[in-house]
Protein backbone atom coordinates (compact mmCIF):
# COMPACT_ATOMS: atom_id res chain seq x y z
CA UNK A 1 0.00 0.00 0.00
CA UNK A 2 2.67 2.63 0.87
CA UNK A 3 4.84 1.20 -2.04
CA UNK A 4 1.11 2.42 -4.40
CA UNK A 5 0.91 5.98 -2.22
CA UNK A 6 4.92 6.49 -3.52
CA UNK A 7 4.40 5.49 -6.99
CA UNK A 8 1.60 8.21 -7.15
CA UNK A 9 3.33 11.32 -5.57
CA UNK A 10 6.17 10.36 -7.66
CA UNK A 11 5.09 12.80 -10.08
CA UNK A 12 5.00 15.39 -7.61
CA UNK A 13 8.63 15.02 -6.43
CA UNK A 14 10.87 18.07 -7.98
CA UNK A 15 12.09 17.09 -11.77
CA UNK A 16 9.25 14.98 -12.24
CA UNK A 17 6.14 16.01 -14.83
CA UNK A 18 6.35 18.59 -17.90
CA UNK A 19 8.03 21.63 -18.04
CA UNK A 20 7.84 24.35 -15.19
CA UNK A 21 7.16 27.79 -16.14
CA UNK A 22 7.03 30.49 -13.35
CA UNK A 23 4.59 33.27 -13.45
CA UNK A 24 5.38 36.64 -12.29
CA UNK A 25 2.64 39.79 -11.78
CA UNK A 26 4.06 42.67 -13.06
CA UNK A 27 0.88 45.18 -12.19
CA UNK A 28 0.14 48.72 -11.38
CA UNK A 29 1.23 52.01 -12.17
CA UNK A 30 5.33 52.01 -11.45
CA UNK A 31 6.15 54.26 -9.46
CA UNK A 32 7.95 54.15 -5.62
CA UNK A 33 5.01 54.80 -3.53
CA UNK A 34 5.04 52.91 -0.07
CA UNK A 35 2.37 52.57 2.87
CA UNK A 36 -0.81 51.24 1.69
CA UNK A 37 -0.41 52.49 -2.12
CA UNK A 38 0.61 49.71 -4.43
CA UNK A 39 3.56 50.65 -6.36
CA UNK A 40 5.19 48.46 -8.85
CA UNK A 41 9.05 49.16 -8.25
CA UNK A 42 12.24 47.49 -8.62
CA UNK A 43 12.05 46.69 -4.86
CA UNK A 44 8.63 45.04 -5.01
CA UNK A 45 9.23 43.46 -8.22
CA UNK A 46 12.84 41.74 -7.63
CA UNK A 47 11.98 39.57 -4.79
CA UNK A 48 9.20 37.79 -6.65
CA UNK A 49 11.49 37.63 -9.76
CA UNK A 50 14.42 36.27 -8.07
CA UNK A 51 12.31 33.54 -7.06
CA UNK A 52 11.34 33.41 -10.73
CA UNK A 53 14.16 32.37 -11.96
CA UNK A 54 15.64 30.20 -8.84
CA UNK A 55 14.20 26.53 -9.73
CA UNK A 56 16.60 24.43 -11.81
CA UNK A 57 14.80 23.03 -13.88
CA UNK A 58 13.08 26.04 -15.51
CA UNK A 59 11.54 26.20 -19.10
CA UNK A 60 10.70 29.57 -19.08
CA UNK A 61 9.69 32.84 -16.91
CA UNK A 62 6.17 34.36 -17.55
CA UNK A 63 5.84 37.89 -17.13
CA UNK A 64 2.23 38.84 -16.70
CA UNK A 65 2.15 42.65 -17.21
CA UNK A 66 -0.92 44.68 -15.92
CA UNK A 67 0.67 48.40 -16.24
CA UNK A 68 -0.34 51.62 -17.35
CA UNK A 69 3.04 53.02 -16.95
CA UNK A 70 4.77 55.45 -14.74
CA UNK A 71 8.70 56.04 -14.08
CA UNK A 72 10.74 55.48 -16.48
CA UNK A 73 13.61 55.02 -14.28
CA UNK A 74 11.81 51.97 -12.21
CA UNK A 75 10.87 50.19 -15.72
CA UNK A 76 14.36 50.62 -16.80
CA UNK A 77 15.54 49.01 -13.73
CA UNK A 78 13.13 46.46 -13.28
CA UNK A 79 13.22 45.25 -17.18
CA UNK A 80 17.21 45.98 -16.68
CA UNK A 81 17.14 43.20 -14.36
CA UNK A 82 14.84 40.72 -16.05
CA UNK A 83 17.41 40.90 -18.99
CA UNK A 84 20.49 39.56 -16.22
CA UNK A 85 18.29 37.49 -14.75
CA UNK A 86 17.34 35.29 -17.92
CA UNK A 87 20.67 35.59 -19.19
CA UNK A 88 22.40 34.07 -15.99
CA UNK A 89 20.05 31.13 -15.62
CA UNK A 90 20.06 31.11 -19.26
CA UNK A 91 16.10 31.15 -19.68
CA UNK A 92 13.75 32.39 -22.23
CA UNK A 93 10.95 35.04 -20.49
CA UNK A 94 7.46 35.51 -22.28
CA UNK A 95 5.26 38.59 -21.66
CA UNK A 96 1.35 38.32 -21.43
CA UNK A 97 -0.18 41.84 -21.70
CA UNK A 98 -3.12 41.91 -19.89
CA UNK A 99 -5.46 44.80 -19.92
CA UNK A 100 -2.89 47.06 -20.34
CA UNK A 101 1.00 47.31 -20.72
CA UNK A 102 1.27 50.79 -21.85
CA UNK A 103 4.12 53.20 -21.45
CA UNK A 104 6.17 52.21 -18.86
CA UNK A 105 4.28 49.14 -18.77
CA UNK A 106 5.27 47.93 -22.52
CA UNK A 107 9.14 48.97 -21.35
CA UNK A 108 8.76 45.86 -19.06
CA UNK A 109 6.56 43.53 -22.07
CA UNK A 110 10.09 44.55 -24.10
CA UNK A 111 12.56 43.21 -21.08
CA UNK A 112 10.93 39.17 -22.29
CA UNK A 113 11.64 37.91 -25.45
CA UNK A 114 8.34 37.06 -26.68
CA UNK A 115 5.27 39.47 -26.65
CA UNK A 116 1.63 38.19 -26.25
CA UNK A 117 -1.33 39.92 -26.11
CA UNK A 118 -5.16 39.20 -25.78
CA UNK A 119 -7.24 40.84 -28.77
CA UNK A 120 -8.04 43.44 -26.17
CA UNK A 121 -5.52 44.69 -24.47
CA UNK A 122 -4.41 48.27 -24.40
CA UNK A 123 -0.44 47.75 -25.92
CA UNK A 124 1.88 50.79 -26.67
CA UNK A 125 2.04 54.47 -25.81
CA UNK A 126 5.93 54.89 -26.45
CA UNK A 127 5.85 58.16 -25.09
CA UNK A 128 6.73 60.19 -22.39
CA UNK A 129 3.98 62.78 -20.66
CA UNK A 130 4.57 65.38 -17.46
CA UNK A 131 1.22 67.18 -16.46
CA UNK A 132 0.33 68.90 -13.40
CA UNK A 133 -1.91 72.14 -12.59
CA UNK A 134 -1.30 76.15 -12.19
CA UNK A 135 -2.79 77.94 -10.05
CA UNK A 136 -1.31 81.75 -10.24
CA UNK A 137 -4.41 83.62 -11.42
CA UNK A 138 -6.41 81.83 -8.45
CA UNK A 139 -3.98 83.38 -6.50
CA UNK A 140 -4.39 86.85 -7.68
CA UNK A 141 -8.28 86.39 -7.64
CA UNK A 142 -8.47 85.56 -3.68
CA UNK A 143 -5.53 88.80 -2.82
CA UNK A 144 -3.12 85.26 -2.08
CA UNK A 145 0.86 86.41 -2.48
CA UNK A 146 3.06 84.00 -3.58
CA UNK A 147 6.38 83.92 -1.33
CA UNK A 148 8.89 82.02 -3.08
CA UNK A 149 12.83 82.31 -2.22
CA UNK A 150 14.89 80.14 -3.95
CA UNK A 151 18.99 79.86 -4.10
CA UNK A 152 20.01 79.47 -8.01
CA UNK A 153 17.48 81.10 -10.37
CA UNK A 154 15.91 78.03 -12.16
CA UNK A 155 15.66 76.12 -8.60
CA UNK A 156 12.03 76.64 -8.87
CA UNK A 157 11.28 76.20 -12.14
CA UNK A 158 7.40 74.77 -13.33
CA UNK A 159 6.21 75.95 -9.84
CA UNK A 160 1.94 75.45 -10.17
CA UNK A 161 1.42 78.73 -8.56
CA UNK A 162 3.69 80.72 -10.92
CA UNK A 163 3.04 81.89 -14.22
CA UNK A 164 5.19 79.23 -16.90
CA UNK A 165 8.23 80.75 -18.56
CA UNK A 166 9.04 79.62 -21.97
CA UNK A 167 12.74 78.32 -20.98
CA UNK A 168 11.15 76.49 -18.37
CA UNK A 169 8.56 74.72 -20.69
CA UNK A 170 11.99 74.26 -23.30
CA UNK A 171 13.80 72.61 -20.68
CA UNK A 172 11.38 70.37 -19.74
CA UNK A 173 10.88 69.39 -23.50
CA UNK A 174 14.81 68.67 -23.54
CA UNK A 175 14.32 66.24 -20.98
CA UNK A 176 11.43 64.61 -22.23
CA UNK A 177 12.97 63.92 -25.56
CA UNK A 178 16.04 62.55 -23.71
CA UNK A 179 13.70 59.65 -21.56
CA UNK A 180 11.52 59.19 -24.93
CA UNK A 181 15.19 58.42 -27.42
CA UNK A 182 16.02 56.31 -24.69
CA UNK A 183 12.66 54.22 -24.74
CA UNK A 184 12.65 54.82 -28.25
CA UNK A 185 16.15 52.98 -28.71
CA UNK A 186 15.06 50.22 -25.79
CA UNK A 187 12.30 49.23 -27.96
CA UNK A 188 14.29 49.03 -31.07
CA UNK A 189 16.84 47.14 -29.46
CA UNK A 190 14.53 44.05 -28.10
CA UNK A 191 12.20 44.03 -30.91
CA UNK A 192 14.22 44.64 -34.43
CA UNK A 193 13.29 43.93 -37.13
CA UNK A 194 9.95 42.30 -35.88
CA UNK A 195 8.91 45.64 -35.78
CA UNK A 196 6.51 47.14 -38.74
CA UNK A 197 5.26 50.40 -38.31
CA UNK A 198 7.19 53.91 -38.99
CA UNK A 199 8.99 55.44 -36.34
CA UNK A 200 6.58 58.45 -36.58
CA UNK A 201 3.86 56.43 -35.86
CA UNK A 202 5.31 53.27 -33.46
CA UNK A 203 6.55 56.07 -31.12
CA UNK A 204 3.97 58.82 -31.37
CA UNK A 205 3.05 58.18 -27.82
CA UNK A 206 0.00 56.35 -29.15
CA UNK A 207 -1.64 53.24 -28.27
CA UNK A 208 -3.56 50.20 -29.87
CA UNK A 209 -5.43 47.13 -29.27
CA UNK A 210 -3.95 43.85 -29.13
CA UNK A 211 -4.51 42.83 -32.69
CA UNK A 212 -3.29 46.08 -34.67
CA UNK A 213 -0.67 46.00 -32.19
CA UNK A 214 0.56 42.94 -33.55
CA UNK A 215 0.23 44.12 -37.19
CA UNK A 216 2.70 46.55 -36.14
CA UNK A 217 5.22 44.18 -34.57
CA UNK A 218 4.93 45.01 -30.97
CA UNK A 219 3.47 42.19 -29.69
CA UNK A 220 4.72 38.45 -31.64
CA UNK A 221 1.22 36.92 -31.30
CA UNK A 222 -2.45 36.89 -29.24
CA UNK A 223 -3.49 34.54 -26.82
CA UNK A 224 -3.49 33.74 -23.08
CA UNK A 225 -0.39 32.39 -21.45
CA UNK A 226 -2.19 28.80 -20.47
CA UNK A 227 -2.79 28.04 -24.47
CA UNK A 228 0.62 29.51 -25.63
CA UNK A 229 2.71 27.90 -23.92
CA UNK A 230 0.96 24.64 -23.64
CA UNK A 231 1.23 24.74 -27.45
CA UNK A 232 4.95 25.45 -27.05
CA UNK A 233 6.14 23.44 -24.54
CA UNK A 234 3.72 20.59 -24.04
CA UNK A 235 0.32 19.45 -22.38
CA UNK A 236 1.81 18.51 -19.71
CA UNK A 237 3.60 22.12 -19.03
CA UNK A 238 3.02 22.94 -15.26
CA UNK A 239 2.81 26.33 -14.09
CA UNK A 240 3.57 27.77 -10.52
CA UNK A 241 2.54 31.41 -9.66
CA UNK A 242 5.20 33.49 -7.64
CA UNK A 243 3.29 35.33 -4.84
CA UNK A 244 4.73 38.36 -2.44
CA UNK A 245 5.12 36.90 0.78
CA UNK A 246 2.91 38.25 3.43
CA UNK A 247 1.82 37.65 7.04
CA UNK A 248 -1.70 36.11 7.77
CA UNK A 249 -2.27 39.67 9.56
CA UNK A 250 -1.63 41.58 6.29
CA UNK A 251 -3.46 39.51 3.88
CA UNK A 252 -6.55 39.88 5.98
CA UNK A 253 -6.29 43.82 5.81
CA UNK A 254 -5.09 43.65 2.85
CA UNK A 255 -1.93 46.07 3.63
CA UNK A 256 0.68 45.78 0.92
CA UNK A 257 3.17 48.67 2.24
CA UNK A 258 5.39 48.90 5.58
CA UNK A 259 3.93 49.48 8.94
CA UNK A 260 0.50 50.76 9.95
CA UNK A 261 0.24 54.55 10.95
CA UNK A 262 -0.73 55.75 14.18
CA UNK A 263 -2.00 59.05 14.92
CA UNK A 264 -0.92 62.44 13.14
CA UNK A 265 1.07 59.76 11.19
CA UNK A 266 -2.48 58.26 10.41
CA UNK A 267 -3.92 61.28 8.83
CA UNK A 268 -1.43 62.79 7.08
CA UNK A 269 -0.21 59.15 5.31
CA UNK A 270 -4.50 58.30 4.57
CA UNK A 271 -4.34 62.02 2.77
CA UNK A 272 -1.58 60.94 0.93
CA UNK A 273 -2.46 57.99 0.37
CA UNK A 274 -6.21 59.29 -1.20
CA UNK A 275 -3.79 61.87 -3.09
CA UNK A 276 -1.97 59.11 -4.54
CA UNK A 277 -4.99 56.45 -5.32
CA UNK A 278 -6.73 59.72 -7.19
CA UNK A 279 -3.53 60.29 -9.56
CA UNK A 280 -3.36 56.15 -10.07
CA UNK A 281 -7.14 56.15 -10.73
CA UNK A 282 -6.37 58.58 -13.56
CA UNK A 283 -3.48 57.22 -14.92
CA UNK A 284 -5.52 53.60 -15.99
CA UNK A 285 -8.02 55.79 -16.59
CA UNK A 286 -6.28 57.43 -19.41
CA UNK A 287 -6.55 53.90 -21.03
CA UNK A 288 -10.64 53.66 -20.94
CA UNK A 289 -9.89 51.12 -17.52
Amino acid sequence: MVKDWLAGCAKYLPGKGGPLVTIVSLTGVISTMGGLHRGLSLATAEPLLVRAFKPRKLAAVVLAVNSPGGSPVQSALIASRIRALATEKNVLVYAFCEDVAASGGYWLACAADRIYADSNSIVGSIGVVSGGFGFPELLKRYGIERRLHTSGERKAMLDPFSPEKPADIKHLKNLQKEIHDGFIAMVKERRGPRLKGTDKDLFSGAFWTGTTALELGLVDGLGDFRSVLKDQLGAEVRFRRIEAHQSFFRRKLGLSGGGLPTGDHMVAGLGRELIAAAEERLTWNRFGL
